[in-house]
């Protein structure tokens, strides 16, 4: 049985929020790698805040310090609790104070920060998430699983197969089922066989012979308040999973929480576009059309979207869109994109526009996508203008580059945020 009401009520969720997004640029050049667009219409921190408030968990903090300015507006627009619930979604922004001179130093560091704040309200279980995951999960699950192990610390764990290990953290699990060690990216044959799961453990996770042999993270941590407090409490452990869980292991009682659903991390470029345009599919891993466990965001009066004389094949298209006369195929059209006639658009993701026409530098500056334009493989950021007969060819193979108009990451072309590109620009 799921945990009641009253259980999921002393649980506060805390969202990391605050990285460079190192990763994700350009994207994350001028925001928070959780306020970076996807699906069209949504956030990356919509995702965690949102399986949170669909598991019954509703008292949620975001810890936020870089570029944040955008993340903080986003927040404030769209997570409203009513006046019924002892529900919120307060930001904790990185501080100086007269006893702190610094900003956050990682990931534990920034969690320390917090628990100063989350302790006025009553819980006795803190839930902590990454703000650049794709997944929907019922922490409820999960809280029961740490509370029938009576565990002081319970990691959430998919399997992975051989071909993933060396891109993850990998846990080590004793006969017991009990995690007792943690292996970053591990490379050599010898150490991943030493963290294969016992047998035992995994006629229970119903995984099917010589296929999946690995439980890796899933940076979602659940601890229990007073074993999270101890392992912060001497201030010198700044990083999580690098620090914090492997003292865990020495002391208190670990546990993991399998999870056998879609989970991707959309931390670099390469995952992050094909991850959106895998919406667009016929069958997406990840179901925006979930009525149970719906995904929130910010509510935009905007017209539905106006298509005319197009062609359009596996094509995800936001509101206040405007296309007219063009050919898209495996395309993420984000909201009020325009696109003219006789552009083709292919395997790219449009990440939208804050407006549909402004006044610049003495004239009309209109975001679009211009007559005659060819895009493949590329990431069209916000409100950029491209303008009529440009080209931008799929670049898969080439290698990083970066140039005044544009950025080349994993053979995927980024045109930055606001950027112009004149009329028969080629790429």
């Amino acid at each position: 049985m799921h945990p009641s009401a009253s259980v999921l009520q002393r649980v506060v969720t805390v969202i990391l929020g605050g990285g460079r997004g190192t990763r994700l640029y350009p994207l994350t050049e001028r925001r928070a790698k959780p306020a970076v667009s996807f699906g069209g219409k949504y956030r990356l921190i919509d995702i965690p805040i949102s399986n949170s408030i669909n598991s019954g968990i509703r008292k949620i903090f975001v810890l936020t310090q870089f570029l944040s300015a955008g993340l903080h507006s986003h927040i404030t627009r769209t997570y409203r609790m009513d006046g019924f619930s002892q529900g919120f979604v307060e930001i904790l922004a990185a501080e100086q104070t007269p006893t702190r001179k610094t900003w956050f130093q990682g990931t534990a560091d920034a969690v320390r920060h917090g628990l100063r704040y989350s302790a006025r309200t009553p819980h006795d279980h803190v839930l902590i998430l990454s703000g650049d995951q794709l997944y929907r999960m019922d922490f409820a699950d999960m809280l029961r699983t740490h509370l029938d192990s009576r565990a002081d610390v319970t990691l959430a764990a998919t399997l992975v197969g051989e071909e993933n290990v060396p891109r993850m953290g990998i846990l080590r699990i004793d006969a017991d089922g009990r995690v007792v060690g943690f292996v970053e990216k591990p490379e050599s044959p010898e150490t991943r066989e030493t963290l294969a799961v016992p047998e035992m453990v995994r006629g229970r996770l119903a995984a099917r012979p010589g296929e999946k042999r690995h439980l890796a993270s899933m940076g979602i941590f659940l601890f229990r308040r007073q074993a999270l407090y101890d392992l912060l409490a001497d201030g010198k452990r700044q990083d999580l999973p690098r620090e914090v869980i492997p003292a865990a292991f020495e002391r208190l009682k670990v546990v993991f929480h399998p999870f056998d659903g879609y989970w991707e991390d959309v931390g670099t470029l390469r995952t992050f576009f094909e991850a959106n345009l895998d919406l667009a599919g016929p069958m997406p891993r990840f179901d925006l059309y979930d009525p149970v466990n719906p995904l929130f965001s910010r509510y935009r009066n905007l017209p539905a979207a106006k298509i005319q004389n197009t062609h359009l094949d596996r094509a995800l298209v936001a509101e206040g869109a405007i296309i007219e006369g063009a050919s898209l195929s495996r395309v993420v059209v984000g909201l009020r994109s325009v696109i003219r006639p006789g552009a083709t658009i292919r395997n790219s993701v449009l990440i939208g526009n804050d407006f549909y026409e402004s006044e610049e530098d003495g004239g009309p500056r209109r975001p679009e996508i211009g007559r005659n334009t060819l895009i493949e493989t590329a990431v069209i950021d916000k409100n950029a203008v491209i303008g009529e007969g440009c080209v931008i060819r799929d670049k898969t193979g080439a290698p990083d580059s970066d140039h005044p108009l544009y950025t080349v990451r994993d053979g995927i072309t980024v045109i930055r945020d606001g950027t112009v590109l004149p009329p028969g620009t080629m790429i």
